[in-house]
């Protein structure tokens, strides 16, 4: 496997492990519901967004975060769960900035942001280490 290649799978499952990781926690230990609580509807109570859509994204976010890792880790549909992390990403800097508008991404967000990117922008066909790449050898060699 080429630099870049390893790059990628490197960037791809540390993205992963993370997401998946904090989506666990979230939804095992916290539950969907206690997230949403902790982190949406009180503290966003005062907001502009209504109670139901605060609740709904903060149930939806632990779910969608454990999917998006697990789907990373395993490099299957990894566009799409690289889209829902990027979604989550824009979610949190948008809560982070409603209540601080001054807020540094500089901690969590903008790292994930930076391992997303590379994802993005190093080429699949060279992260041999994942299913969606063994998905295409199938396909090419017809076994599809």
């Amino acid at each position: 496997m080429s630099g870049r290649g390893w790059s990628r799978f490197f960037c791809r499952v540390m993205l992963g492990l993370i997401f998946a990781m904090a989506g666990s926690y979230k939804c095992f230990i916290m539950t969907p519901l206690g997230h949403a609580e902790t982190y949406f509807t009180v503290p966003y109570a005062d907001s502009w967004m209504p109670h139901y859509l605060l609740l709904a994204t903060g149930i939806a976010v632990p779910l969608v975060e454990l999917l998006a890792g697990v789907l990373l880790i395993i490099g299957w549909r990894t566009r799409e769960a690289l889209v829902a992390v990027g979604a989550i990403l824009l979610l949190v800097t948008y809560g982070h900035l409603l209540k601080e508008p001054l807020f540094s991404i500089m901690g969590h967000i903008f790292p994930r942001t930076a391992l997303m990117v590379v994802t993005f922008l190093l080429p699949a066909a060279e992260d041999r280490f994942s299913v969606d790449s063994w998905r295409e050898k199938r396909r090419a060699a017809g076994q599809e």
